[in-house]
């Protein structure tokens, strides 16, 4: 089992100490050592305002962030969480992928998504309903870029002929493509274009802001990934050799004194046998200090007892 965090930009305001470079190659450096594999930022370049006040948070750009973590680290891999896809030109997204990709010795992982605030697409002069059409043409553009010379491609959003962007990034055939979301379309993504799929806790409430399917149990967990094999199968793929990212609902959080490190190890391996390959492990925001005596008794009850 693999694990990774998000940076801890969980509010808004944000916790200044912790949002700069040299709070951010602190975090990164920190997470390494104590034996963290994945480290990511969120995807905000627009939020509304009222979206910040309901609970939302602010962000930075996970690329330029990425490559702060990049500096201060030798294997941590560089994962956002995630990136929306149809905010961007996939020529622009791969290029950034790819410089990434180079600049870190081939330590990135794109993982993305197809978004969900209406107010930000609005902001970005991104189409809301045409959002799914772009995520798809997007990941095919990025796929062909990385891997081939003399591009073209002809799609409803998106046409270019003859195309070739270099430096390709290192990894070979490309970074792995990770596809968030919970629902069955997600799942589809992931058997067509995907290397992973990044599913995620999510009660009713949540998943009807978020715009997709309810995960509240390892048990619908379960059916959900039992779903994508059977995509992955259908589609001609091999299904162990996909990804999949989740957090772990035994335990509690490792933030609070009453953490069972028993049980959380228990909910790893109940995890493992259903085919989750990462787990994101949340780092409180408040302080830097709380963040990284937090990552470091992570690694004294899990990692080293794993």
């Amino acid at each position: 089992m693999q694990f990774t965090i998000t940076h801890p930009m969980h509010t808004h305001p944000y916790n200044p100490e912790l949002v700069s470079g040299a709070g951010i190659g602190t975090v990164a450096a920190a997470a390494e050592a104590a034996g963290i594999h994945g480290f990511g930022f969120t995807d905000h370049p627009a939020p509304s305002q009222r979206w910040l006040e309901a609970g939302g948070h602010d962000s930075v750009d996970p690329f330029v962030a990425l490559g702060f973590a990049a500096a201060t680290t030798t294997t941590l891999r560089l994962i956002p969480n995630i990136v929306v896809l149809p905010y961007r030109n996939p020529f622009v997204v791969a290029k950034s992928g790819a410089t990434l990709d180079l600049l870190s010795g081939g330590r990135f992982t794109l993982a993305v998504g197809v978004g969900y605030l209406k107010r930000e697409f609005a902001a970005l002069g991104v189409s809301y309903d045409e959002r799914a059409e772009l995520f798809e043409e997007s990941l095919q553009v990025i796929r062909a870029i990385w891997t081939g010379d003399d591009i073209s491609f002809e799609g409803k959003h998106f046409s270019a002929r003859g195309i070739t962007a270099h430096p390709r990034p290192v990894s070979t055939p490309h970074p792995p493509i990770w596809i968030g979301g919970n629902t069955t379309t997600a799942r589809q993504r992931v058997a067509q274009y995907g290397d992973g799929w990044c599913p995620f806790p999510a009660p009713p409430q949540l998943a009807q802001t978020a715009g997709t399917a309810s995960i509240t149990s390892v048990e619908e967990l379960s059916a959900a990934i039992d779903d994508l094999r059977r995509r992955c199968d259908a589609a001609g793929r091999d299904w162990s050799a996909i990804d999949i990212t989740f957090a772990n609902f035994e335990g509690g959080s490792i933030t609070d004194d009453d953490f069972n490190a028993d049980a959380y190890l228990h909910g790893l391996d109940k995890l493992a046998k259903l085919g989750v390959t990462w787990v994101s492990v949340h780092l409180p925001g408040d302080s830097m200090a709380h963040a990284l005596d937090t990552l470091e008794r992570f690694r004294t009850l899990v990692v080293d007892a794993a």
